[in-house]
C-alpha cells in the first residue's frame, strides 16, 4: 500500500484548492487536493510541507487531520490521509500540474477527481449542509 498525504487549503471566500495532473503522469487529467506520497520515516505533515513547496513552491501550515481514504486503483492500492491547511506564503507554480482552480465544496460534484479523493469532496459537501 502506498502512503499518500493531501492538503485541503481553503481561501478567504471558502473556496478550495484543486491541481489538474498534467499531462504524461499516472492519472493525467484528474483533478485531486495537492498533495504526495508520503518519504521513508516522512511524517504525513512533513510530506505536505515538502510536497506543496517543491510541486507549487508554496510555504504551508498543516492544521487538522480530516481522516483517509483507501483506493485500489488497477495496479496498486493507496492510503490518501487529508488534512486541512493554510497557505503562509507563496506564488502558485506548477510542476506536476497543468492548471488549478479554487473552488465551491459544491462545484467539486462537476468535476473529474482522482478517484481516492471523491470522500474529501463528499466530506466538504456535508460541511457545507449543515
Amino acid at each position: 500500500m502506498l502512503d499518500v498525504a493531501a492538503i485541503i487549503l481553503e481561501n478567504e471566500s471558502k473556496e478550495v484548492l484543486i491541481a489538474r495532473r498534467r499531462k504524461g503522469i499516472a492519472m493525467e487529467g484528474l483533478w485531486e487536493f495537492p498533495g504526495g506520497k508520503i518519504e521513508e520515516g516522512e511524517s504525513p505533515q512533513d510530506c505536505l510541507v515538502r510536497e506543496l513547496k517543491e510541486e507549487m513552491e508554496l510555504d504551508i501550515e498543516v492544521q487538522d487531520y480530516v481522516g483517509e481514504s483507501i483506493h485500489s486503483y488497477e495496479d496498486f492500492v493507496i492510503r490518501l490521509m487529508a488534512y486541512r491547511g493554510r497557505i503562509l506564503r507563496g506564488e502558485i507554480k506548477l510542476v506536476d500540474h497543468d492548471k488549478i482552480l479554487w473552488v465551491k465544496p459544491l462545484e467539486l460534484k462537476e468535476i473529474a477527481l482522482a478517484p481516492a479523493d471523491i470522500p474529501f469532496a463528499g466530506l466538504l459537501l456535508d460541511e457545507g449542509e449543515e
